[in-house]
Parts: structure tokens; C-alpha cells; sequence
């Protein structure tokens, strides 16, 4: 489960981790949508791209200590992101999950797998 620590919302309850280099790199291109309170969490991962995809998600991008650095809504197929260079890990949710949960940019969030992330050893 993934909630929203600075507003007492929860942002996903179904959650997936992509952390190998093979499950990052296929994300979610090879589904056709991703249901309600479901979340796929990228890590490390700090840009993401939308070619090839058949459906919009909402992505959160958020430093080594859970705090979101961008959120964006409704990013479209062939569409990518800038890099965030202070991201870590990157959240795609399903179209609206962004609003629902009411998240912005500065909120901390609890991925729920903390102890599991890969630790940022250069700081």
C-alpha cells in the first residue's frame, strides 16, 4: 500500500515493484490499462517514457526519502518526461489517482517497502 503521509490519503493499495533492469525497462507496456488503486513503482528510476503505451497514467516522482518532487497528471502515450535529478523512484498510477489522493509536489510519502529500496550511497 502507498499512502500520502502529509494527508492522511492512500494513493494505491495494489502495489508492484519493478527494480531489475528488465522489469524497468518494460514498465507497463505490455498492458492495456491499469486498474483502479493499483500502482507499479519504478526503482531507481527518475524519467520515464510513454512510447508505445495504450493508455494515460498519472506519475509521482520522489527523492530517496519519499518526498515528491513532481507530480504529473494525465501524461498521454508518445509522450516522455524531463529528468528529475533528485528523483529515486518513480510511481505510475492509473489516470485520476493523483487528485483522489490529493498529492503535490513536497508531500511524504510511505511506499510501504521502504526497508527494500535501493540506498543512495553517495549521500
Amino acid at each position: 500500500m502507498i499512502t500520502n503521509l502529509s494527508r492522511g490519503t492512500v494513493i494505491a493499495t495494489d502495489v508492484e515493484w519493478a527494480m531489475s533492469p528488465q522489469e524497468r525497462m518494460r514498465g507497463l507496456l505490455d498492458r492495456n490499462k491499469l486498474d483502479p488503486g493499483a500502482a507499479l513503482v519504478i526503482s531507481p528510476c527518475n524519467s520515464v517514457h510513454m512510447f508505445f503505451m495504450k493508455f494515460a497514467i498519472d506519475v509521482l516522482f520522489l527523492n530517496s526519502e519519499g518526498v515528491v518532487v513532481r507530480a504529473i497528471e494525465d501524461l498521454r502515450p508518445w509522450r516522455l518526461t524531463r529528468v528529475y535529478f533528485t528523483a529515486k523512484h518513480t510511481v505510475e498510477l492509473p489516470l485520476g489517482a493523483i487528485a483522489l489522493s490529493q498529492t503535490r509536489k513536497g508531500d511524504k510519502l510511505n511506499l510501504g517497502r521502504q526497508e527494500s529500496l535501493p540506498v543512495d550511497k553517495g549521500k
